[in-house]
Order: C-alpha cells, then sequence, then structure tokens
C-alpha cells in the first residue's frame, strides 16, 4: 500500500528540484546523490519546512500539500520524524527528558511508546540520568533517533545522521540503526552521501542528480547499474544481501546463503540465523573461464555475464556486470584480461572472492 506519494517542483535561481516517487507501508529507502543535488531540500519539502512551487504531497488519502487548492500542512501536524546532522537536544534535560519529550509529541498515534526499550535498543539505558552536554557526538545522535521514535511518527527521515561524526561515533550510530530499521513498522527516508551506509541499511535506492530522481530500485540493483557513476569508481561495491547458515569458531568464520550460492566471511560478531548484508568491491572479483582447484581462495560462484563496458575513469580497465543466481556481482578487470577470456554478455565464468576482502 502506497504510504507518502510525492510530485513536487521547487525553483530556485542556481536550482531546480523536480522529484516524483512513492513509498509503501515500511522499509528503508535511501536518497541519495552528490553534494548539491536537492536531498535536503527534498526532506525539507516532505517535513513541512520547505515549500514547493508546486505538484503535491500526500499521505495516504490525507494532502500535506497541493499547490493547486492550497494545502500546505504545518510540519507539527504531518506526524513525521526528522533527525539532522546536528542532534538539537535540549541541553538543560536530561537524556530521559529528551525522550520523554518525544513521547509526549506522540499525541494518539500508533507506535512505540516503551521508553526504556528503545532505550535499551539505541544503547542509551546506562545514559537515562545524565545531562546531553557531557554526551559524545554518538551518543547524541542516539538520543535524537530515540526521541524521533518516541514521537510515534507515521515517517521518518533521517538527514545524513552521520556524516559530522568520527568514525568510531559513526559505526556506533551505524549499529544501533541497523537493529532499529530493521523492524521499523513505518517507511524511512535517509538521506546520504555514503553508498556504503545505503548498502548497509536500506533496501531501496533513489538516486538523484541535479534535482531529478535519474534511477530507483533495490540498492543492490541501483549500485550495480554501470551507467551511474557510483559504479564507475574505483572503489564500485556489489551487495549481497543473505543469512548467516553457520559460524565456524575454530577459523573464525561464517558461511553466508544468498541467492546464488554460500559465501564465507569473516564471522565477527554475526550469529547463526541472522541476516546480514555485505560488500564486495568490484577491484576484489577476479574471473575464470573453468572452476579453479587448488587455491587459497574461498569464494567460487558460477557467474555468467550480462554486460562488459569500459570504465570511463579508466580506460585499461573494463566493467564486467554478472549474474550470480538472483544477485548482481560486479568485477573490475583490465581490457586486455576481458578480451583474452571473450567476456561478452551469456558467457559463463567462475567470479573468485577472497573471504578476507568481504565487508559488512
Amino acid at each position: 500500500m502506497t504510504r507518502l506519494a510525492i510530485d513536487v517542483a521547487l525553483h530556485r535561481a542556481v536550482f531546480a528540484l523536480e522529484a516524483a516517487f512513492e513509498l509503501g507501508d515500511r522499509g528503508v529507502t535511501t536518497l541519495s546523490g552528490k553534494s548539491g543535488s536537492g536531498k535536503t531540500t527534498l526532506l525539507r519539502c516532505i517535513a513541512g519546512l520547505e515549500r514547493p512551487d508546486g505538484g503535491r504531497i500526500r499521505w495516504g488519502d490525507e494532502a500535506w500539500f497541493d499547490a493547486s487548492l492550497p494545502i500546505d500542512v504545518p510540519t507539527h501536524r504531518r506526524g513525521v520524524g526528522f533527525v539532522m546532522q546536528d542532534a538539537h537536544l535540549f541541553p538543560h534535560l536530561s537524556v530521559r527528558q529528551n525522550l520523554e519529550y518525544g513521547a509526549r509529541r506522540g499525541g494518539d498515534r500508533p507506535g512505540p511508546t516503551d521508553l526504556d526499550r528503545i532505550a535499551a535498543d539505541l544503547g542509551l539505558a546506562r545514559l537515562l540520568d545524565r545531562g546531553v552536554t557531557n554526551l559524545s557526538g554518538g551518543e547524541r545522535q542516539r538520543v535524537a533517533i530515540g526521541r524521533a521514535l518516541l514521537g510515534r511518527p507515521r515517517l521518518l527521515l533521517l538527514d545524513e545522521p552521520v556524516s559530522a561524526l568520527d568514525v568510531v561515533a559513526t559505526a556506533d550510530v551505524l549499529g544501533a540503526l541497523e537493529r532499529v530499521l530493521e523492524s521499523l513498522p513505518i517507511p524511512c527516508l535517509y538521506v546520504s552521501h555514503d553508498l556504503r551506509e545505503a548498502a548497509r541499511l536500506a533496501d531501496r535506492m533513489l538516486w538523484l542528480d541535479a534535482g531529478r530522481i535519474a534511477a530507483d530500485g533495490p540498492v543492490w540493483q541501483v549500485l550495480s547499474d554501470p551507467r551511474l557513476p557510483f559504479a564507475q569508481e574505483e572503489d564500485a561495491e556489489s551487495v549481497v544481501a543473505g543469512r548467516v547458515e553457520a559460524v565456524d569458531p575454530s577459523t573464525g568464520l561464517a558461511r553466508v546463503g544468498f541467492d546464488g550460492g554460500d559465501l564465507w566471511i569473516a564471522a565477527g560478531e554475526v550469529a547463526a540465523g541472522s541476516k546480514v548484508r555485505v560488500q564486495i568491491r568490484a577491484r576484489d572479483v577476479s574471473l575464470a573461464l573453468r572452476r579453479p582447484e587448488a587455491i587459497s581462495v574461498l569464494n567460487i560462484l558460477e557467474a555468467r555475464v550480462l554486460d562488459v563496458s569500459e570504465a570511463r575513469n579508466s580506460p585499461s580497465q573494463a566493467l564486467v556486470r554478472m549474474q550470480v543466481g538472483g544477485t548482481l556481482l560486479l568485477s573490475r578487470v583490465t581490457r586486455r584480461s576481458a578480451a583474452e577470456l571473450g567476456l561478452a554478455p551469456g558467457v559463463l565464468v567462475w567470479a573468485l572472492v577472497k573471504s578476507a576482502a568481504i565487508t559488512r
């Protein structure tokens, strides 16, 4: 069922935004694009913080904005949870009091009301009685996310919530978000310029280019599209979603089953039965026409070539897109290798991926 339907236009002296898309009942959609592409502006239009010049925004049968009527429902009546780059907490209140403020704003809307449960999910239980001015950046962002969730929003908007954090704090907040968003019963629109965040958190990706949506689809599909700029980057990646089938403590490896076979990855803290997403860099995927034997590489996957294109930023290299079961996989090889192997659409190959090169 469609929850949010948006079709808006906004024009400024040096910028034009024209975007139309829909969100369903739940799921995480990442809104990505280069700086200045209109990501934050679009989010502010949805929240009611920016007024479009034309178009409409609807939540189910309820009009939030319609330039032709005109209707422009104020932000506080849209029931949107908005977390920005800066946590914007109340400095004179404790962590618990900031969370309680969010809960009071939720009114009669359905949603999470258990403050202690939200605090536990976000790793805030031990911080509830502390003042927020003494928190780290990552802790402050987790409080902001908790406050937004306890406001029982109909829609959660996250505007680059980790972009101002250091590496350690970013990992901290992303881990908490991963736990919370997986079971979130509402749709979430997540703005990020970091494609690894999108790969880790999102189900769907919207790629915004100069104010217009240039791509829209499952995150694994969009990230593997050779027509888009990030697939041409040196660190281009494929996203593989699967489930941990087994963990081998003696080797520190976990076997992940996915639509296309199995992958051995570093186990880390994953548990058998858990869902995982992993990223595989295109430059870490080697290709062979026959299955190799007596080789140190653990992951050897049968694949069919979909297309071969020249890497635009490196004329000596080729980008090979392959189908592994129902999963797309990218490989970056030299054009000479592609020619010698006779790589072309339909050719069967073996893709070789080192376990040590796979990241989460």
